[in-house]
């Protein structure tokens, strides 16, 4: 029976094109660091190379701390000062990313199902993104933060997707039984690994992502409008 479901959020509960997605939030970063004298080309690469250490960590320390020793030492401006700029920009400008997803009303009707039926959730969208970055894409999708148990962030987690060991961390933190828990992500490489923990998996295909075009071997698969009504009819 399940109890648990742990929800992607990007291209799931919030649908979008990725790439659509990261080039609109690359130009508002750049535009927003333009005053500060920052060139573009020289941030932008600072950012994927910390995105990168983020995706490698071992577990040694926590994914904030991974981005900012890779982030900083790329960059002519320490800690102290860029710290509270980029986290400005991600409860300001940020928010103008919104024009590239395209929000559900099946989302917020979902999990309203869900949480009246008594199951729990977590948000387990990849912890890259500080927890403020991420609590503006949950109210972007529609959602109040507080319906979901954990919502992983970069401050509080060790791996990142595809890293089956992200889960792990997840699925240990709060003592959860593989098979009383469902992955709802539309991420065949990054979301799909969960099923190495014995983890059964939805696949949802509105924004399906499928870079290295792997089978697609979830256990289930198909809309989130049908999942909603599924959740809604009490058959899902």
């Amino acid at each position: 029976m399940i109890k648990h479901i742990l929800f992607d959020l990007d291209g799931t509960l919030l649908p979008m094109a990725q790439d659509e997605f990261v080039e609109c939030y690359m130009t508002l970063l750049s535009r927003y660091f333009i005053p500060h004298d920052i060139k573009p080309e020289i941030l932008i690469n600072a950012i994927w190379r910390g995105v990168g250490a983020m995706v490698k960590n071992n577990g040694s320390c926590t994914n904030e701390e991974a981005f900012w020793s890779c982030f900083t030492k790329l960059l002519p401006v320490k800690k102290e000062t860029m710290e509270p700029m980029l986290l400005d920009f991600y409860n300001s400008d940020f928010n103008q990313a919104i024009k590239s997803t395209r929000p559900s009303p099946c989302a917020p009707k979902l999990i309203r199902a869900l949480k009246n039926a008594g199951i729990r959730l977590y948000l387990a969208t990849n912890p890259i993104f500080p927890r403020c970055a991420t609590l503006n894409r949950i109210k972007w999708a529609g959602l109040p933060a507080e319906d979901f148990e954990e919502i992983t962030t970069y401050e509080a987690y060790h791996y990142s997707k595809p890293n089956v060991l992200y889960f792990k961390e997840l699925l240990d933190k709060y003592s959860l039984n593989p098979k009383e828990c469902l992955m709802v992500g539309n991420d065949v490489e990054e979301d799909v690994i969960i099923r190495e923990l014995g983890v059964k998996v939805y696949l949802v295909t509105d924004c399906l992502e499928n870079k290295k075009a792997l089978a697609l071997s979830a256990d289930y698969k198909g809309s989130l409008e049908k999942l909603t009504d599924e959740a809604v009819l009490g058959t899902g």
